[in-house]
């Protein structure tokens, strides 16, 4: 009886120790299996994590290389690489699900690719604007070039009509005389007997000149440095000239011949110098002797 009763004891502690073994391996797997899972989704947390981020500096890199274009949208890129930025930190600092993200990204994507669109427009727009600006800069250079050129025709051509213009004195003719009291003119060579000078040029005709009253300044030196005459002074462009008369002539464009009297005493023998200037230009010079 007592057999039967131990081994029955036995049976019972046997059941209870299978069950406990049994449950063990029951706990034993779902643990197992919920670690899994954490595994699991940490993993495909990282994952997504990893991808946004992808997306974001995708992104960044975009509106960076835009920006260093420096067009005139720069600082709307900008402002609009500004909020990927700041995306990526919050990216960062998450440790949960980051598919709460994806909206914002899609947004932000969807706002770089309408700007990109935007900013490949105006791009466009300034390659065809340099390019007219160009071809205008390449017209207006030739432009001047051609002016320029005109315009140094029109100096060098200024230039000749005024040598043109200019008068030529030519033929200065001096010669002395005594003149008497009755007024008869006796030509010498002879300093002593000599009391008037005639001088006489010839103005050749030239139709470009300008018509009109013509002033001559002339300036006779004797051998002594001196010059003879009224000796007046006058000045022109800062030059100062002293001369002996002048001869003013009406010019018709036709040759002319002048003639002017100096009468004088107390001539002195050698080289006398016979100048002629218009204003302050020595046009005609000559020199004769008196002995």
């Amino acid at each position: 009886m007592e057999n039967k009763q131990s081994s029955s004891g036995l049976k019972a502690v046997i059941a209870v120790l299978a069950v406990l073994l049994v449950g063990s391996l029951v706990y034993i797997f779902k643990i197992s299996s919920d670690t899994e899972k954490v595994q699991t989704v940490l993993t495909t947390t990282e994952t997504e994590k990893e991808s946004v981020m992808k997306d974001l500096e995708q992104l960044k890199a975009t509106y960076d290389a835009a920006i260093a274009e420096n067009t005139s949208m720069s600082d709307e890129l900008i402002q609009e690489r500004d909020k990927v930025v700041n995306l990526m930190a919050e990216v960062k600092k998450s440790k949960g699900d980051v598919s709460t993200f994806k909206n914002q990204i899609n947004l932000l994507q969807n706002k770089m690719k309408a700007m990109m669109a935007e900013n490949e427009g105006l791009k466009n727009q300034n390659k065809v604007l340099k390019t007219q600006r160009d071809s205008t800069a390449v017209i207006l250079t030739e432009s001047k070039k051609y002016n320029e050129a005109l315009v140094g025709q029109n100096d060098e051509l200024a230039k000749v009509v005024e040598k043109g213009a200019k008068l030529t004195v030519l033929n200065i003719q001096s010669s002395a005389y005594k003149v008497r009291s009755s007024g008869k003119e006796i030509e010498t060579e002879k300093a002593r007997r000599t009391n008037m000078l005639k001088i006489s040029f010839t103005i050749a005709g030239n139709q470009i000149a300008q018509s009109g009253d013509k002033t001559y300044y002339v300036q006779v030196i004797d051998s002594k440095n001196n010059v003879l005459g009224e000796k007046k002074n006058i000045s022109f462009d800062g030059k100062d000239l002293t001369y002996s008369f002048t001869s003013t002539v009406k010019y018709e464009n036709k040759t002319v011949q002048v003639s002017e009297n100096l009468p004088g005493k107390d001539f002195a023998p050698g080289t006398y110098y016979v100048n002629i200037f218009d204003k302050g230009d020595l046009v005609s010079k000559s020199s004769f002797t008196l002995k």
